[in-house]
């Protein structure tokens, strides 16, 4: 790893080394960083983060006899000969060293956030910058404190734009990772209902999603959603001004002509500078459009070609767990189970609209939304008893509102059923299910809908 050697690891961290007097040894890049035991490979750094079930510090003998090059630890010293840097908090020092390594690394970094569609956004950047760079991005939902150190860590010389996904949940969050990430350029999705127990209403949520802002150099750049409401009132930000993408506005990357394929797709025009490219998304949902479109106004800042743009949005597929569409001798499932709230709901109930056949949607408890929980899946209700769905499934304490609401608003009860537990619905499932059913499958991560999925498959 160019440049990460003990001594700068020591210094990036300001710990304190032990058995590392030799000045030859000190300047031993290590191979690979890492928190957890079971990954530890001859040379690397390990760092033993205190979690909530396990303690990395129970493992330290481990990574001494697998080879490791070195431990940051926050607790006692340690009997050992192998060289090791004590700290106050590894947690801090897994931010700093990441920090550090990301300004040796010196390449420009896509920062992406907001309330939904992160990790699709994230998906068709990446595979649009592909088409003529070699990118690093955040794999799976390694975008907080600790997952977004992880992700800079991979690294290497050969990559040339890293593109870092950023989640938070409170005021500060983003300024803790943009200051680590320090992007050369930052994409924003929406500004939604969610982590509002912490940020209390959308006002907050764009306060601090905007944090990254003061992070990024005099040249930088913003992309903006111009059809968020929100994202709309941001006109510049120390001189630099936003780069809208949308569909309802005059924007500097607009879409048009879209056209829905049902569960196969869509197509749209891509328009800006003049140009005029028609393009086709293989993944489900209108909401895609505006990942593509996001996709376009990355992939035009970095010089690339309408066509090395279509090429790049047209190569997406689905992510597992976001609006995945599987395929079974009995069912199509619907496969949108990572997280939710209110707007990613509607959403996914809008893709499920578009299936021919009997629709059903199996809907799950949304955490995270504060004082307002209650009114919130009312409105998922509400929403959905306008979109003539056969079936409507919820699971879970707070989804009985929106059955509830859902009834209350014209849906028969005889369409609607509502169980406690995961477990409730699978002993009863095969009452309800038919054969070629469309079947959405959609809830926060903690409901651990991954169930529901595995058993229709």
């Amino acid at each position: 790893m160019k440049n990460l050697t003990i001594k700068n690891i020591r210094e990036a961290c300001e710990g304190v080394l032990f058995n590392c007097n030799d000045e030859k040894k000190n300047n031993i890049e290590v191979t690979d960083v890492v928190i957890d035991s079971r990954k530890v490979t001859k040379g690397c750094l390990f760092i033993a983060i205190k979690g909530a079930r396990v303690d990395g510090h129970d493992f330290i003998e481990n990574v001494i006899n697998e080879g490791g090059a070195m431990c940051a630890i926050s607790e006692k010293r340690l009997d050992t000969n192998v060289p090791y840097i004590l700290v106050k908090s590894t947690l801090q020092a897994i931010m700093d060293i990441a920090a550090y390594y990301r300004k040796v690394m010196g390449i420009p970094v896509v920062g992406i956030t907001g309330s939904v569609g992160k990790t699709s956004t994230k998906e068709m950047i990446s595979s649009v910058l592909e088409e003529k760079y070699n990118v690093l991005k955040t794999e799976g939902n390694f975008n907080n404190e600790i997952g977004l150190p992880l992700t800079i860590f991979r690294l290497r010389e050969e990559h040339q734009i890293a593109i870092l996904e950023m989640g938070i949940s409170h005021f500060g969050d983003m300024t803790k990772l943009a200051s680590i990430a320090t992007p050369d350029m930052c994409v924003i999705t929406n500004i939604g209902v969610c982590h509002l127990e912490n940020l209390v209403n959308r006002d907050g949520v764009l306060k601090a999603k905007t944090e990254v802002f003061d992070f990024l150099p005099p040249d930088g750049k913003i992309i903006l959603n111009g059809d968020d409401d929100k994202l709309i009132t941001v006109k510049e930000y120390k001189g630099i001004k936003p780069i809208f993408y949308g569909i309802n506005g005059d924007f500097d990357i607009k879409g048009t002509d879209i056209a829905a394929l049902g569960l196969k797709g869509s197509f749209f025009t891509m328009k800006y500078d003049g140009l005029s490219t028609d393009v086709y998304i293989k993944v489900p949902g209108a909401h895609m459009v505006h990942n593509a479109l996001a996709a376009a106004a990355v992939g035009r800042e970095f010089g690339m070609t309408p066509d090395e743009i279509k090429h790049g949005i047209e190569k997406v597929r689905a992510v597992n767990g976001r609006i995945n569409v599987i395929e079974t001798d009995r069912y199509t499932i619907i496969d949108d189970c990572y997280n939710a709230n209110p707007v990613s709901l509607k959403a996914a109930i809008d893709v499920l609209t578009y299936a021919k056949g009997r629709k059903v949607a199996i809907l799950g408890d949304m955490f995270e939304l504060g004082d307002n929980e209650i009114e919130l899946h009312e409105s998922v209700g509400e929403y959905i008893a306008g979109k003539n769905i056969n079936l409507i499934i919820c699971i879970g304490r707070l989804s009985r509102y929106i059955c509830d609401k859902a009834i209350e608003d014209g849906v028969s009860s005889d369409n609607v059923i509502h169980y406690d537990k995961i477990e409730d619905f699978i002993n009863t499932a095969s009452d309800y299910l038919k054969k070629g059913d469309n079947i959405l499958v959609k809830a926060s991560h903690g409901m651990n809908f991954t169930k529901i999925v595995e058993y229709l498959k």
